[in-house]
């Protein structure tokens, strides 16, 4: 019995908080509880049902209530929050998630509905006058994801991450450390219930996700807010979803951001982009936009970053290049870095506007890197902001169609550098996601009928809000390359940033495979944005590669534009729920009971599951189906597999592994040049008809795929498909949702029916009966939809 006593004792101290805080009284007004303690107040505010932020406050310290991360409309209206007390315990009722307050010993626990999924353990502690910390007790089964873009393998607990946002040049399986460093930790438990914990600080330091097996979740800093918010819910995409209503939703990007961009490092002169683009159009292959690269400012890559103007020598009249590119529907993507060279141009005029980070004696602050001597834009200081947005505003001006931020980490900042929002270590994190927000401010402001496309290398929590376009940095050109980057956008996904994507190809190295650059490609069609790039040793151009090369890409760029209406629909819901493009297979673990995530295949959007190849030489397969409640069909061979199974598959060389949820419907058109061309005026319909799923529904959203906010302005039109399924007919209902400012068109309309029975008595379309092509196991029934009505096919066996 004592020894029972022991260890009871022993279990209640290892799971209690800081010793020697303890607690003293406490308020509750306006949804907050405040809590005085013995070192420090604790102020605790529900934002939601299912999300509460915490700050504790030292002794001596204020509430800091600014965030970078998180949207005013965070904090939900007439949220209706219970509190009670006991002589023993503070309870916090808001819903999903619950709050278990002890007074002595004092500790904060988190509860979704009823269950325990995470406490306090130290709470906040101070080490010493530069180091910091939050720690928290987490159960030992829990998986951990979060932390940024990491190649690591997809549960990173027991990683120590740094907090620091840095490239990684060349990397393959392994990078500890990239460009997005995010203070986010999302975790999965063994009762399959999901939380996360967001540490709301921009300064630098690390998020230690239990590196000493003792079930210990710690975040360390250098200085700042001691704020978290703890979001609960009942799967990894739910927990996104939530996360991205704290921190703000991505906006719908411009639709050709979606299609085949055409980059290398570097097009040297106007005839060089101009011939590439003619390349592109002799082959027939759809392009949608250009990106480039240093040289547009400078001869050289060394000596004059900074110019932020073009070289006349070699870009004679860009406006007129450009004025051409875009009556041809093709966009001028610029790349942009921030760091202003002693030796460029524009350097007497940055010093002359005080527009630069300082020393402490208040002059810029400069050092040597890679590409000379240089200083930084403080884009917190209001004076640089608009300096830098001018230099934008001029060249968008110009005809200038998208924005690429690079080196934005920045690539190299000095502790001794000063901004206007603090030292360097402060707000380094933040500064590309400050930088994001000064182009997309400036939009609203001057361009306020444009949509941004503002594609960058590093940022923070809640970039995506700016409509940030992430990439994964300079990868290394190899199957090690691309055997990690279905880890980082899946991650990043979850984390709000849904359009994290690759350089397709492969970045760093001159590695000629034919292989893995068709590979990438085929991967690259059902992830966030197609945009091969490369060194300019190798032609990362699907125009510019061999001729047997160049015919299996086009094939990969065709489709790419006929999974438009599906692709620009998956942004819509990005858009309005935060729901990442590429989206987590979650597999049954049958030895713990619990789902993980598998690294091999992933979801993209709700039809598609899909596994890259990422070895050479592959010639077969193991795919595992998840759901048993459903069927899964090759998207290439039609091929039917049941859920709940695993098989080994044979890998065509001209394809990856492709497979169609059975009940999906699957929005789809034929190939066009680029989105200036792209309508609704021809649409397929493709439905995988499984009879294990008697009802299902499918949408494809469409607007002029250019206007900011155009679903909430009422300038769009939705597609909205239903099924319902008997033994003896499908009945198949196609309606049209019209919004009150936009203009629809009349349709050419194919319904495609996969997996058909053959035993067909009759189709009818509105009543009538009408005749189809049947090809195998497939039906194809066309039709005229016109604008605003509602199509009724129904199927008798």
């Amino acid at each position: 019995m004592k020894k029972t006593l022991v260890l009871l004792l022993i279990s209640c101290v290892a799971w209690a908080q800081n010793a020697s805080r303890k607690y003293l009284s406490h308020s509750y007004k306006q949804n907050i509880l405040e809590i005085k303690t013995s070192d420090g107040a604790y102020r605790i505010e529900p934002y939601s049902e299912s999300t509460v932020e915490t700050s504790f406050i030292p002794h001596g310290e204020r509430y800091e209530s600014a965030s970078y991360a998180v949207v005013p409309s965070a904090k939900k209206t007439g949220l209706k929050v219970k509190f009670s007390e006991n002589k023993n315990k503070l309870y916090l009722q808001c819903g999903l998630l619950n709050l278990e307050i002890d007074k002595a010993p004092f500790q904060i626990q988190y509860l979704l509905s009823d269950s325990k999924i995470l406490s306090e353990k130290e709470g906040f502690t101070k080490v010493n006058d530069s180091t910091q910390t939050l720690s928290f007790n987490i159960d030992s089964e829990d998986e951990l994801y979060g932390g940024g873009a990491r190649a690591l393998g997809m549960n990173r607990r027991g990683n120590r991450l740094a907090l620091y946002n840095r490239a990684h040049y060349g990397y393959e399986t392994k990078a500890e450390l990239m460009n997005f460093c995010l203070p986010l930790v999302l975790a999965s438990k063994s009762n399959n219930r999901y939380y996360a914990v967001h540490f709301d600080n921009s300064a630098i330091g690390s998020l230690d996700l239990d590196s000493k097996k003792n079930n210990t979740l710690t975040y360390e800093t250098i200085s700042g807010r001691k704020t978290y918010q703890v979001i609960v819910g009942n799967s990894l995409t739910e927990l996104t979803q939530k996360y991205t209503d704290l921190t703000g939703k991505q906006p719908l990007p411009p639709r050709w951001a979606l299609g085949n961009l055409s980059s290398r490092f570097g097009y040297h002169n106007q005839n060089e982009v101009e011939n590439t683009i003619k390349k592109f159009q002799e082959n027939q292959i759809p392009v949608d936009g250009i990106i480039l690269d240093l040289y547009w400012f400078g001869k050289t890559v060394q000596g004059t970053m900074g110019n932020l103007d073009w070289d006349k020598d070699n870009f004679p009249n860009p406006e007129k290049m450009m004025t051409d590119l875009s009556n041809q529907g093709i966009k001028t993507i610029l790349i942009t870095e921030p760091f202003i060279l002693t030796t460029s141009s524009k350097w007497r005029e940055a010093v002359d506007q005080k527009i630069l980070v300082t020393d402490k004696s208040g002059k810029p602050c400069t050092w040597d890197f890679y590409f000379g001597n240089t200083s930084l834009v403080d884009v917190f200081k209001p004076e640089g902001k608009d300096w830098f947005w001018n230099v934008y505003k001029r060249l968008i001006k110009q005809g200038v169609g998208g924005m690429w931020g690079d080196l934005g980490e920045p690539e190299v900042f000095p502790s001794k550098a000063i901004t206007a929002a603090g030292k360097a270590d402060v707000v380094h994190n933040v500064y590309g996601h400050q930088w994001a927000k000064l182009i997309a401010e400036g939009y609203q402001k001057d361009f306020p009928e444009q949509r941004p496309f503002i594609l960058m290398r590093a940022g923070y929590s809640g970039s995506q809000r700016f409509g940030m376009i992430p990439w994964s940095g300079d990868v290394s050109r190899s199957w090690g390359g691309l055997q990690s980057q279905m880890e980082i956008s899946l991650q990043m996904g979850l984390q709000g940033l849904g359009y994290m994507h690759s350089d397709l190809g492969g970045f760093a190295g001159d590695y000629f495979d034919n292989e893995l650059y068709l590979r990438w490609l085929q991967y690259g069609v059902f992830q966030p944005i197609f945009r091969p790039h490369a060194q300019e040793d190798v032609a990362s151009e699907v125009a510019r590669k061999d001729v047997a090369t160049m015919a299996q890409a086009k094939k990969l760029v065709e489709l790419r534009y006929q999974l438009m209406p599906y692709n620009y629909t998956l942004a819509f819901e990005n858009n309005q729920t935060g729901m990442p493009l590429m989206r987590p297979v979650m597999l049954e673990n049958s030895e713990n009971h619990r789902q993980s995530i598998s690294s091999k295949s992933y979801f993209w959007g709700h039809a598609f599951m899909v596994t890259p190849i990422s070895q050479a030489g592959v010639t077969t397969t193991q795919i595992t189906f998840p759901n048993e409640k459903r069927s899964w069909f090759d998207f290439y061979t039609e091929q039917k597999y049941n859920g709940n199974s695993t098989e080994t598959v044979s890998v065509a060389t001209d394809h990856i592994p492709v497979y169609v949820a059975g009940g999906s419907f699957v929005p789809m058109t034929r190939t066009f040049n680029n989105a200036a061309q792209y309508s609704f005026s021809d649409i397929i319909v493709h439905y995988y008809y499984d009879e294990t799923v008697p009802n299902s529904e499918g949408l494809a959203y469409n607007d002029d795929g250019k206007t900011p906010n155009a679903f909430e302005k009422g300038a769009y039109e939705k597609l909205k498909f239903t099924a319902k399924n008997t033994r003896q007919t499908i009945k198949i209902s196609m309606s049209d949702e019209v919004g009150k400012n936009y203009q629809p068109i009349d349709k050419k309309a194919t319904l495609v029916v996969h997996n058909m029975p053959m035993n067909i008595k009759k189709i009818t379309v509105d009543g009538q009966e009408v005749s189809v092509k049947m090809s195998g196991h497939k039906a194809e029934i066309s039709m005229l939809w016109g604008k605003g009505m509602t199509k009724e096919i129904q199927i008798q066996f």
